[in-house]
């Protein structure tokens, strides 16, 4: 793959859509044509591959009688000529509004224009006559039609609702239209069609704004594409439709299985577009996984009839349009990121409480590091031990000393502890692991400084013999503190460390989460605040297992060797979640990542974390994050204890959301990366 196809979003399963707001001219529809010609050819410049203009957008809506004038009407077929040729200059597909004669009934349709000719009309199938709303008077439901095909300019065309649109050179590239009180109705048109296949919906519409409409809208708009989990286009008139007794707001909103990607501005005097690049990939993805979903359309489906069309293949390199968070766990809106913590932090509380009750333990035991796995675990054990009207001095944590632990995390770990009040005790583990070094003939014991792989996990297996004994000893059990990131790169040693526990309760927390989480709990009181500067201080420590003595005074770094946490929560999310291919995830993090990211920082991100990787960093750890997580790593997250799911997707326990075998490799993987993406 060329660079050029690589940075381009069309290569990687990307549409560009637009919700079109022209200016209104009432009852005009060559000064109407006219500006439907310029943003065609605007959007054309822009790369888009899809737009979609207002309800009646050729005629204007609110023309009421004017609906029924001869020469209005064969005004309207001619523009409609006049935009099918701009979409040909301009490669580009749209979807216009206009009143559509056959035989002796008018509709108000939605005419779907590409390549310089009309490629299906789809009817309104709902129309209301309630309140301000009196089309009954003009317009025959689609219901009414005699046959599925119409002639227009000369040309004859399908002609039904639920028409599925689907490019022929574009995998995924599947639409279908319905017109704004369709999907007011219990069951829109655009359900049957996401059935069918059809991946991005359109909505033409002439809503009017009142108080509050927006916002259900809005709802409307994001609760459909979570369901028929499709994208969903809405595209309302806006400023020069008549005032006599309505107002309209032109408002424009693109959501994508739930999530906002764009809006418009409301209450605009210019015509405008409002773009985003839908991920007609990832919702393939996602409902290739959504059994559900499946077995709705298997039960529910219909046929549908298809309109092959060619779409613009041109593969320039752009940047993404769309947000694009550079930590998939860790939203990087302030008030979302407060209800996320809010909610992680009490999943864990509670999936803690409810193990405690249900074993009839009083007290637990936990290795404290000084650490963020650690405190984070120490911060919910005592949010549940508060809860549960125990006293913290029941939480028996113990910091265990080896031959790389630093003063100052063995100190934050002290101060953490008695800042919490909970009961805190010191194992020096160096004697018991000289002493195995010596039984089983390892170097070391001889005075030789050999720091291999058996001298780190003596010092981690005899932590968690320790703190298994302790709590067989107290009548405790085990609470363990490794997190998603690591379980997802295998970053622990089998059956001890952070491998094993009683209980997990950060097993579904990310670790980029977990710095936000810290943060979090410092800057409220559900635990007091007299660990607040030790948890600042905890945050700033470089995350290091300190199992390797420092050599010539730079630590053992975790990230050194498994890569920056940022990037392996960024692969790790796309690939869990929707199972993409390891080239699209390289170039969405270099979307993110890359000198001209297009995510936002989350709330309260330190200065020294804000930073950039080039491509070729970014295809070097991803390279060995998919040979720890498919080959290496599933081993031990076939065998871990129980814990609380926490995010969307982020379980990788046997018996949550992630199953593989244990004697995979990674093989497909690593020869999709190095074929689809340049060095």
């Amino acid at each position: 793959m060329a660079d050029a196809l690589f940075h381009s979003p069309k290569t990687h399963g990307f549409v560009r859509v637009a919700a079109a707001t022209p200016v209104s001219h009432v009852g005009d529809p060559r000064a109407n044509g006219q500006e439907h010609v310029a943003l065609i050819r605007q959007a054309g410049e822009q790369g888009l591959d899809l737009m979609v203009f207002p309800e009646l957008s050729l005629s204007a809506y609110a023309i009421d009688d004017l609906h029924m004038q001869a020469a209005l009407l064969d005004e309207v077929e001619r523009q409609i000529a006049v935009v099918a040729e701009a979409t040909a200059e301009a490669d580009v597909v749209a979807v216009v509004g206009a009143p559509i004669r056959n035989g002796d009934a008018l509709y108000n349709c939605a005419v779907v224009i590409g390549s310089g000719e009309v490629l299906g009309v789809v009817p309104k199938t709902y129309l209301p006559n309630y309140r301000e709303y009196y089309e009954k008077r003009w317009f025959a439901p689609a219901t009414a039609r005699a046959e599925d095909a119409i002639k227009l300019n000369g040309e004859t065309v399908d002609f039904a609702p639920g028409l599925l649109f689907e490019a022929v050179n574009r995998p995924g590239f599947v639409f279908s239209v319905e017109i704004c009180e369709d999907y007011w109705a219990p069951l829109p048109p655009s359900t049957r069609a996401a059935l069918a296949g059809a991946r991005i919906l359109l909505n033409l519409s002439a809503s009017n704004i009142v108080i509050g409409k927006a916002d259900e809208r809005a709802m409307l708009s994001a609760s459909h594409s979570a369901r028929t989990l499709s994208a969903y286009v809405f595209a309302a008139s806006g400023w020069g439709e008549s005032t006599t007794d309505l107002a309209w707001d032109g408002q424009a909103t693109i959501h994508e299985l739930g999530s906002k990607l764009t809006e418009g501005e409301r209450f605009a005097l210019d015509s405008h577009l409002t773009i985003a690049d839908v991920d007609v990939d990832r919702i393939g993805l996602d409902r290739l996984r959504n059994g559900t979903f499946a077995e709705c359309a298997r039960n529910e489906g219909e046929p549908a009839t298809v309109v092959p069309f060619m779409a613009r293949e041109d593969h320039e390199a752009s940047e993404l349009i769309r947000p694009l968070d550079r930590f998939p766990f860790v939203p990087d809106d302030a008030g979302r990121l407060d209800q996320d913590c809010y909610e992680a932090f009490n999943i864990q509380v509670q999936g803690l409480m409810r193990r405690m009750t249900a074993t009839g333990a009083k007290s637990l035991v936990i290795g404290v590091s000084g650490g963020l796995d650690s405190t984070q675990a120490l911060l919910v054990a005592c949010r549940a031990f508060d809860r549960l009207d125990l006293p913290r001095t029941n939480i028996l944590g113990f910091t265990m000393p080896g031959f790389a632990t630093s003063d100052g995390t063995k100190s934050n770990a002290w101060a953490l502890m008695t800042a919490l009040g909970v009961t805190g005790a010191e194992i020096d583990i160096r004697p018991a692991a000289e002493q195995m070094f010596k039984d089983i003939g390892h170097p070391y014991a001889e005075g030789q400084p050999v720091h291999d792989i058996t001298f780190e996990n003596v010092q981690a297996g005899l932590r968690t013999d320790y703190l298994f004994r302790l709590a067989n000893q107290h009548r405790a059990f085990v609470l363990g503190t490794g997190d998603l990131s690591e379980l997802a790169l295998g970053w622990a040693t089998y059956g001890v460390g952070d491998h094993m526990s009683h209980y997990n309760v950060n097993g579904g927390v990310a670790k980029t989460l977990i710095r936000h989480l810290i943060r979090w709990v410092a800057a409220g009181d559900l635990i007091g605040t007299a660990a607040r500067d030790t948890l600042h201080a905890i945050l700033n420590t470089e995350i290091s297992p300190e199992l390797v003595p420092a050599k010539d005074g730079v630590i053992q770094s975790t990230e050194g060797t498994v890569g920056p946490y940022a990037l392996n929560d960024f692969f790790l999310f796309y690939i869990s979640r929707f199972g993409m291919t390891p080239s699209k995830v390289a170039f969405l993090a270099h979307q993110a990542w890359g000198d001209a990211g297009a995510g936002e920082w989350p709330a309260n991100t330190p200065e020294d974390e804000k930073v950039e990787y080039d491509l070729a960093t970014i295809k070097g750890w991803l390279r060995k994050f998919l040979i720890r997580f498919f080959q290496t790593a599933q081993f031990k997250r076939s065998a871990l204890p129980n814990g609380p799911k926490v995010v969307t997707g982020g379980s990788l326990s046997p018996r949550g959301d992630w199953r593989a075998p244990s004697d995979g490799n990674a093989r497909v993987w690593l020869d999709e990366l190095e074929a689809n993406v340049p060095d």
